[in-house]
């Protein structure tokens, strides 16, 4: 009977503890934090409105950029609206292809925040299983993943993203390529990602596993998973959800950076990184706006992430209240 009762307690125990720190969040002192910070409502509403007009981007756009049957050559290098030169629709003007500089921004932000969004999530999914496994059991297993880890870490970032791309668009054949850009720009910006949730989780698991909570769990014999997943890391989340939002805005400006290396969005699915090492190339013969509201758009999105990551993280800590 010691074996059955937690397995039958469990699960309603963790519904009730995540319903109370929902409902604990909504009257606590993060929420109150949050409204009584300008910077942070601000941040979230211009976040909010650029991935609010990047998902109805088809609906609010001129055209689709990815159309090339849409692109009209006679209505290429159009300067933006308010300029002598400017014509409507194209408020901020068009590329060398007649591409909409403004479409191309909706439909490129979308592109770099899904990127962001799924490396973020596969690197926490690998950093929580890992940074768990590490700080729960110790000993050799400990040592083997953040051996593993270190070895990541004493390499540049960009340079692991840039190999792992190189060597993924080198194996396939172009068609399929272009077809997983995306897929594998994800794989290569959350390879090296996930070492800091890890270390950020198993120190975290190391102090949790000694507690008397954890004690009483294993006394009664409840297994290893279930104690990881239903104990410890439900204390654990605060400094994850920190480093999660601050490493969004730096997975959004690693794609950028891929891409604009060559090593990430084709040209026909251009992200914003794409749109700037396109634009980059006109910069000194005139045609400045195809660079200039492409970054723009890049620098709001990651300061808007920051902005919100720099107001958790001193909501969250302790030490500040």
């Amino acid at each position: 009977m010691a074996e059955i009762s937690p397995m039958r307690t469990d699960r309603p125990a963790l519904h009730r503890r995540l319903g109370l720190r929902l409902a604990a969040l909504r009257r606590g002192d993060l929420w109150h934090s949050f409204r009584s910070h300008p910077s942070a409502i601000f941040a979230a509403c211009l976040l909010a409105l650029v991935a609010l007009s990047a998902l109805l981007a088809p609906l609010i756009t001129p055209q689709d950029p990815y159309d090339l049957a849409a692109l009209e050559l006679w209505n290429a290098e159009i300067p933006p609206i308010w300029t002598p030169q400017g014509q409507a629709p194209y408020l901020l003007g068009t590329d060398t292809q007649g591409r909409d500089i403004l479409s191309a921004i909706l439909y490129g932000s979308r592109i770099s925040l899904v990127i962001g969004f799924a490396s973020v999530l596969v690197a926490l999914a690998v950093g929580l299983t890992l940074g768990l496994i590490a700080g729960y059991f110790g000993g050799w297993i400990d040592n083997v993943i953040m051996r593993v880890g270190d070895v990541l870490l004493s390499m540049p970032f960009i340079l692991i993203a840039i190999l792992i791309s190189a060597m993924a668009s080198a194996a396939l054949p172009t068609g399929l390529k272009e077809v997983l850009a995306a897929p594998i720009l994800i794989v290569a910006i959350a390879v090296p990602s996930w070492v800091q949730y890890a270390r950020t989780i198993r120190a975290s698991a190391m102090v949790e596993r000694k507690k008397e909570y954890v004690q009483a769990a294993r006394l009664i014999r409840v297994k290893a998973w279930r104690i990881m997943l239903h104990h410890i890391l439900p204390n654990c989340l605060t400094p994850i959800m920190v480093a999660a939002t601050l490493n969004f805005g730096l997975a959004i400006l690693s794609e950028a950076t891929l891409s604009f290396l060559g090593v990430g969005m084709p040209p026909d699915q251009p992200s914003l990184g794409t749109l700037i090492r396109v634009g980059n190339q006109y910069l000194f013969s005139g045609l400045w706006w195809i660079v200039v509201f492409p970054a723009i758009q890049l620098c709001l999105i990651v300061l808007s992430v920051n902005m919100i990551g720099d107001w958790l993280r001193d909501a969250l800590n302790p030490k500040l209240r």
